[in-house]
């Protein structure tokens, strides 16, 4: 397998949520220009926002592109989840006059970065040293709930295209039985995703204050972040403090699916924002708490991502294999 050559720099990446649109000029392997966040809802098309990043930096001699995108990529047709985007892979090639155009999913991409973090970007919450050559989980909640892994191969680790953010979310006491059960009235199937997101903070907190009968206030997730952290709020706090609990029972259920001793890796924008109170929260009293497999789970290391962009790295990854490949 031949190194791509020179040539084949600058390359775009990209990395698009339900609400941001990440891009980046790679002008060498993990080495990335202007940086730069767009919001979604500002373009009508992808292309728009492609073409806007493009104007911005004067960029013209683009020929190769890789775009991680918070869905699943089935084909030449991508409808997002959480975004109005519609598009052909193909037309949308033709329309930016690149040679090479490659999506992925943007947990595949999470899951690849991984593999080129650097240890001063995780942040460990508990467990043991990580198993050398086991197999390790992603998983991270934002915009939506994406899920991922990697999994060990003679050629190094392969990551997994999956969409284990829809699995059924598995209540774990009569809280969460409560609070699962105002979703199901609303949702009818509940996913581990309409908890484990911006979204999810909001109907926890909603189906919480009926059970309560409080009062309910119309809080953004972010606020209720903020007066859970402040002390404002009880019912704020208990919010955060369930969501915890909530991701610490689907992280390790995918640990014990994956067998993932060699870690498990948080990525999103939710758990960094108050990583101090996540440290000490219920995530990982919640993790470990699998009867039997108590053990096994507390030997499993939990990192939080810090990384800035790393579905802009994992893009880049993704890239240059496809283009060694060719």
């Amino acid at each position: 397998m031949s190194s791509p050559t020179p040539d084949t720099y600058p390359r775009l990446v990209a990395d698009i949520g339900g609400t941001n649109a990440r891009f980046a000029l790679e002008i060498a392997p993990q080495q990335f220009k202007f940086v730069e966040v767009l919001a979604c809802n500002d373009y009508n098309t992808l292309v728009d926002a492609v073409k806007e990043f493009l104007r911005r930096h004067d960029i013209s001699a683009v020929r190769h592109a890789a775009v991680a995108i918070a869905n699943p990529i089935v084909g030449d047709w991508v409808q997002m989840t959480n975004h109005h985007w519609a598009f052909s892979i193909e037309t949308t090639r033709q329309a930016l006059h690149l040679e090479t155009l490659l999506f992925l999913n943007d947990f595949t991409a999470q899951a690849l970065a991984i593999t080129r973090t650097p240890s001063e970007e995780l942040l460990q919450v508990g467990g043991l040293a990580p198993v050398e050559g086991a197999p390790k989980a992603v998983i991270g909640p934002g915009t939506g709930l994406g899920v991922s892994g990697l999994i060990p191969s003679p050629a190094g680790y392969v990551p997994l295209a999956g969409e284990g953010g829809h699995t059924s979310f598995p209540p774990f006491d009569d809280a969460e039985m409560a609070v699962w059960q105002y979703a199901k009235q609303r949702y009818g199937h509940v996913s581990a995703e309409r908890f484990l997101s911006g979204a999810g903070l909001v109907l926890i907190y909603e189906a919480l204050a009926e059970r309560e009968g409080a009062r309910r206030q119309d809080l953004t997730a972010a606020e209720i972040s903020e007066r859970a952290l402040s002390g404002s709020s009880p019912l704020c706090r208990l919010t955060l403090d369930i969501f915890c609990a909530m991701l610490g029972t689907v992280s390790s259920n995918l640990a014990l699916t994956l067998g993932a001793r060699g870690g498990v890796y948080l990525c999103g924008g939710i758990v960094p924002r108050f990583i101090d109170y996540f440290r000490q929260s219920p995530f990982r009293n919640r993790f470990e708490s699998k009867g039997r497999f108590d053990a096994y789970l507390a030997a499993i290391p939990v990192y939080v991502v810090l990384s800035k962009h790393p579905g802009i790295s994992g893009a880049a990854v993704a890239l240059d294999n496809h283009l060694q490949a060719a």
